[in-house]
C-alpha cells in the first residue's frame, strides 16, 4: 500500500512514537510525507520515505493531488487541534479529498492505532 503520513509540529513527537511502533508493517509499504516529517521517520525511525514539501509550502497539496489520481491507499495526518494553522485551508482540502476519493484518514493516535494494526492482518 502507499501510505502518506503527515504531523503538525506538536504532533512530531507522536509520530515518531508510533512509526517506531508500526515500523515492522510501515517497512512492508511505499511512505511518502510531508518534509520535516519524512525527515524525522528517516532519521530517528529508519524509515524509507519519499519526502515531499512541507505542509505549509504546498506539501499536503501534493498528497491530496497523488491521493486524487489514485496513488495513496492510506492517510495518517496527525492534526493539533489546538494550534491555528495558517495553511489551515490545504489541511481541510486534503481530509475533504480522502472523504470524497474513499480512503481511510487517521487524524489522531488512537485512530492512527486502529488503522495501521488493521493493515497488519
Amino acid at each position: 500500500m502507499r501510505i502518506a503520513l503527515v504531523a503538525h509540529d506538536r504532533k512530531k513527537d507522536d509520530m515518531v512514537a508510533l512509526a517506531t511502533e508500526f515500523a515492522p508493517l510501515l517497512r512492508q509499504h511505499t511512505l511518502m510525507a510531508t518534509g520535516t516529517t519524512g525527515g524525522r521517520l528517516q532519521s530517528e525511525v529508519g524509515l524509507t520515505v519519499e519526502r515531499l514539501l512541507s505542509g505549509p509550502l504546498g506539501g499536503d497539496l501534493q498528497i491530496g493531488a497523488r491521493l486524487s489520481m489514485g496513488e495513496v491507499d492510506a492517510v495518517v495526518f496527525l492534526r493539533d487541534p489546538m494550534t491555528a494553522q495558517p495553511h489551515e485551508p490545504d489541511i481541510n482540502a486534503l481530509v475533504r479529498a480522502c472523504d470524497v476519493h474513499n480512503v481511510p484518514c487517521a487524524t489522531n493516535v488512537a485512530t492512527a492505532r486502529v488503522l495501521l494494526g488493521s493493515m497488519a492482518f
